[in-house]
């Protein structure tokens, strides 16, 4: 895609209800991994929508379901879980990736959000022992939540684009930001990969979701996945190489 033209993107967020303290969020990247995760947690605890991001100066993406059109970009919530969940379904190109955190930064700051966790797919090789969710986060989001958990960090590498973002703001303000990063295959969605990122988040955060149903969740919503893969393609020449070291 050409993004001659675009330089200044305007992403808003819209709210009805008070955030939860914790924000887990998934994106559209190379494999849908994060995003099918998220979505899946959504649909198995049945959350309720909440709020949505929207943005002028992008390509537009208009999801529908059964005819009803919806938000790209939605937060879900429900009383009684200490969370809210953001499923991206819009493609922001890496150039505007600092743009699109602090956005969502800023959002988190002034409505009492201490901490992001994102669920991410990286298409890096790798071997059958390395099936596994790692880590990148940044201290004080390691030390809330980490401590006990077996989850590994991720050894060596760097992030580009709105993770980058994120992580960077985390590094630098009071927000806890951890990325909890998988190898991801070409097929969408990787099914495998969005099951240990369920795994993961379950583990840390205690959401008492079971990651068996995700099987049958991923395979009603494939061709909806496969059309959002192809926008993905699209832009390929916009999606930047995550460099991770095992």
């Amino acid at each position: 895609m050409d993004n001659t033209g675009i330089s200044h993107p305007d992403f808003r967020i819209t709210h009805e209800e008070t955030p939860s303290e914790v924000l887990i969020a998934g994106f559209s990247s190379f494999g849908l991994a994060g995003l099918t995760a998220v979505d899946f947690i959504v649909d198995h605890l049945e959350l309720e929508e909440t709020g949505h991001l929207t943005v002028e100066g992008l390509p537009s993406v208009t999801p529908f379901l059964e005819g009803r059109p919806r938000h790209h970009t939605r937060l879900f919530s429900r009383p009684d879980i200490d969370v809210t969940l953001l499923v991206g379904e819009v493609f922001v190109p890496a150039e505007f990736g600092t743009q699109f955190s602090n956005v969502i930064l800023d959002w988190m700051e002034g409505h009492g959000v201490g901490e992001i966790a994102v669920l991410a797919g990286v298409p890096i090789a790798h071997g059958p022992d390395e099936h596994r969710t790692y880590y990148v986060a940044t201290d004080d989001y390691r030390e809330a939540r980490l401590q006990s958990s077996d989850i590994p960090p991720m050894g060596r590498g760097f992030f580009a684009g709105t993770n980058a973002a994120l992580v960077e703001r985390g590094i630098e303000s009071p927000l806890g930001v951890g990325v909890y990063v998988t190898p991801v295959h070409a097929q969408v969605p990787d099914v495998e990969a969005a099951i240990r990122l369920v795994d993961a988040v379950d583990d840390v955060y205690g959401l008492g979701v079971d990651s068996r149903p995700l099987e049958t969740f991923a395979e009603s919503v494939r061709q909806y996945y496969a059309e959002l893969a192809n926008r993905l393609e699209e832009n390929e020449a916009d999606l930047p190489e995550d460099r991770m070291y095992m």
